[in-house]
């Protein structure tokens, strides 16, 4: 088999073994097996077009329309000219099925059914991927960059199929890329000839016709060896890194999906997560609480805060962190005569919740956390630092129960400047329509308090909204403007487009992201799961600060200080702990039988556990860890430089002053010319060794492209060299490391940035250390031989003794 036939079959056993990572995802395999025969016609469609040979865009082309063909046979036969050929009915066609694929991978948990769609995505990405993979370490003889989109095709399975792309599929997915470069290695090696074979070598000699040939072996099995230990490192030192939580193999990324083991929320992004977590047909359970709240329904957990809307996104502003103060400072805008009451709760997260910001209840007084937060002041949330996330954490958080009355928020000042400009500020492309909207519906209010509350009984109960979370979701101007025209959505979009129009109307706002209150249980915890994300809006009251709404009909609890009807001038004095109970939170977790199973592992259950604030469970890196990561860094480093390392040694060497005999100076020269050989065998001019030393400074003169000044110096060297070999009185030669230096100066200008990087970092004659170390190997093994062989005649020699004695 031709090298370049074997680099193909390994480029497609590659590509299938990356492909298997997207197992998880759906069910049944029998989609690979199609994948696998559309992608051996691509790759024999490839190699008949290079045997052709044709140019290397037009052997890509023809795959690519081949590919395009085998698509339409197989998902749009019926709309296709002839049953094969892909007119514009079967592009469209084509372009359905994505558009549903889209719709059903947004729909479904993994692993998902087979639809057409869902189909034609996995299908079509591997075959596509494939494609990209041939052209790239095949058509172009490039295999190393052809790891990227490998990578991609397995990083995408490792985000969507909750945990299920684990080790196994890693490892198969690596495995091909390595026996890509493996085949390339082999293929580049075989069209060098004798200098990478063995034969061509030298023991301690010199290349081009300076000595003659000795044996060796192959570096193709040292190869294996650097591969074997570089997927090693691969595998274990992020395992060490604390930032990548447990390592390349493990942990959950972001995502969502049902099982018990994988999958988080991230509510940094709401137009993902919250609608993706809504439509989960399981309610898993992320996290439960116990609080002494008298209320809680009233109890929201916030993660944070959405304060910047540019017309196409409604995001959290950038702002300074802080360590987490003992007790965090007063909430803005809160004055003394408002009505509050401190409660506890101690939280207990699931270890399949991973999520950068820690829920807390709002506003948050006092926070007893293990591990490393860092807290933001603006919108009072603790942040997790160095790759610090909620996974498994237990903890205790002090809050305020703010209770204004109706009449203490409608006569509310007007806030700071500062801050009015800040929270109020809406982009040039909202479209009129909101602001008239949002003029009509509170029309006749005489404060901003009685404008949000119009506006929440607006969107809640009064303007035909209709709850409905299959609604393409959406934040930007447009899509608050087309909500406010069909009125079907979401949280999401209450939200958005109440904050949206509270702005316009001059009252501060903005979007809060976190869960609602859960479901309380039979054993007095409260379990939040995946359905209760939420996101509702925050108007700003002086006197009063950050107030919650509840626009979103049929979600959460509409706040008591929206419901004039209510009583709200006196505080819930049930929500403080009563006189003669422990002053500690009632959320310690009991140990009786009833207490669920994700708590009790959790250690959530046990009754030794110290009342109060749950026990910190992280104490930070250990000063171990941090060793071995440091030490597997500097190794790392060093594995990689060390080419470059010895390159710079040896070269000092070979052109350092030693000695000042004629068999010293017969040395120095002909390690100099070691070293231009050396040079431009880095440079990609490979030695010959059936060349004298005059042809060869010619051959590397022209392929090097050397200018004058350096075609002088390599000739000059070459004919020192004939003198050390050939003449009886050899003359020592000067100025050897000048003109060494002058013929690298003269090699790197006429080569490409490329060649130069590699040149420098990977220099193709470090192989000699391979070479060298194979000889020592060889050369003991002989040694002991030896020995093991005079041992033997030895003791046959005494035994002989014996018998004639």
């Amino acid at each position: 088999m031709s090298g370049r036939a074997r680099l193909a079959l390994s480029a497609y056993a590659a590509t299938l073994l990356a492909a298997g990572a997207l197992i998880p995802l759906v069910e049944g395999v029998g989609w690979l097996v199609q994948a696998a025969v559309l992608l051996g016609v691509q790759s024999g469609v490839g190699a008949l077009a290079r045997r052709v040979p044709l140019a290397r865009t037009l052997t890509v082309a023809a795959q690519a329309l081949v590919t395009l063909v085998l698509l339409t046979l197989v998902f749009a036969r019926d709309h296709a000219l002839f049953g094969a050929v892909p007119g514009p009915q079967a592009v469209m066609r084509l372009g359905e099925l994505l558009v549903a694929g889209g719709e059903d991978v947004g729909t479904y948990s993994a692993p998902a059914p087979l639809t057409d769609g869902i189909k034609l995505m996995v299908v079509g990405g591997v075959v596509l991927i494939g494609l990209v993979v041939d052209a790239m370490a095949v058509t172009f003889r490039s295999a190393a960059p052809a790891g990227l989109p490998l990578l991609a095709l397995y990083s995408v399975a490792a985000g969507l199929s909750d945990g299920g792309a684990g080790w196994l599929w890693f490892l198969l997915a690596a495995s091909g890329y390595l026996l890509l470069l493996l085949a390339e290695g082999r293929d580049r090696l075989s069209q060098w000839g004798r200098v990478f074979g063995g034969t061509s070598r030298t023991r301690g000699g010199l290349a081009d016709g300076l000595s003659g040939a000795g044996g060796g072996s192959s570096p193709v099995r040292t190869g294996r060896r650097i591969g074997v230990l570089a997927l090693g490192i691969a595998l274990v030192a992020p395992l060490a890194l604390p930032a990548l939580d447990s390592g390349l193999l493990g942990g959950n990324g972001p995502g969502n999906g049902k099982g018990s083991g994988g999958g988080t929320i991230s509510a940094v992004n709401p137009l993902v997560s919250l609608q993706n977590n809504l439509n989960q047909p399981e309610n898993r359970e992320v996290m439960t609480y116990r609080s002494n709240i008298e209320n809680p329904q009233n109890l929201y957990l916030r993660i944070l805060a959405l304060d910047e809307f540019n017309g196409s996104e409604w995001r959290s502003s950038t702002r300074r962190l802080t360590d987490v103060p003992d007790r965090l400072p007063q909430p803005a805008g809160l004055g003394g005569d408002v009505s509050v009451t401190e409660v506890r709760t101690n939280i207990s997260a699931s270890r399949s919740y991973q999520q950068t910001y820690l829920p807390l209840p709002y506003p948050a007084s006092e926070v007893r956390v293990g591990g490393r937060w860092r807290y933001e002041p603006e919108g009072r949330t603790l942040v997790g630092d160095d790759g610090q996330t909620t996974r498994g954490a237990q903890y205790e958080v002090g809050s305020l129960v703010v209770e204004p009355t109706a009449r203490q928020l409608a006569a509310a000042p007007s806030p700071p400047e500062k801050l009015f400009r800040e929270y109020t500020q809406l982009p040039g492309s909202l479209p009129e329509v909101v602001a008239e909207t949002a003029a009509q519906v509170t029309e006749g209010a005489a404060n901003a308090y009685e404008r949000a509350v119009k506006l929440q009984d607006w969107f809640a109960s009064e303007g035909g909204f209709t709850y409905d979370t299959t609604v393409t979701s959406g934040t930007g101007s447009s899509a608050i403007a087309r909500f406010l025209r069909d009125k079907e959505g979401f949280c999401v979009h209450f939200s958005f487009s109440m904050a949206a129009m509270a702005r316009t109307l001059g009252i501060p706002a903005r979007v809060a992201v976190g869960f609602t209150p859960g479901t309380l249980k039979s054993n007095g915890a409260i379990s939040v799961g995946l359905r209760d994300a939420h996101a509702w809006p925050e108007l700003y009251f002086e006197g009063v600060g950050w107030t919650r709404f509840e626009p979103t009909p049929s979600r959460g609890s509409t706040p008591s200080w929206t419901r004039p009807e209510l009583p709200t001038d006196t505080a819930s004095d049930a929500a403080e702990p009563s006189a003669d109970a422990s002053t500690e939170p009632s959320a310690l977790p009991s140990a009786d039988d009833s207490c669920p199973p994700l708590l009790r592992q959790e250690g959530g259950c046990g009754p030794s556990q110290a009342a109060g604030a749950a026990v910190p469970t992280d104490r930070g890196t250990p000063l171990g860890t941090v060793l071995l990561v440091v030490l597997a860094a500097v190794l790392a480093l060093v594995l990689l430089l060390s080419p470059l390392l010895w390159r710079i040694r040896t070269r000092s060497r070979r052109l350092g002053s030693g000695g000042r005999t004629p068999a010293d100076a017969a040395a120095r020269t002909l390690a100099a010319w070691r070293e231009i050989t050396d040079t431009a065998w880095d440079h990609g001019i490979a030695p010959d060794d059936s060349l004298t030393p005059r042809k060869a400074a010619a051959r590397i003169v022209r392929l090097g492209r050397l200018d004058t000044a350096a075609a002088e110096a390599v000739h000059r060297i070459a004919g020192s060299v004939e003198q050390v070999l050939y003449a009886p009185e050899p003359r020592p030669a000067g100025g050897l490391a000048g003109d060494a230096a002058a013929v690298r100066a003269g090699l790197r200008a006429t080569a490409g940035r490329g060649a130069r990087l590699r040149a420098t970092l990977l220099p193709r004659s470090s192989v000699r250390v391979v070479w060298a170390v194979a000889d020592r190997r060889t050369a003991l093994a002989e040694r002991w031989a030896g020995r093991a062989g005079a041992g033997r005649w030895t003791a046959r020699l005494r035994r002989l003794t014996r018998q004639h004695g």
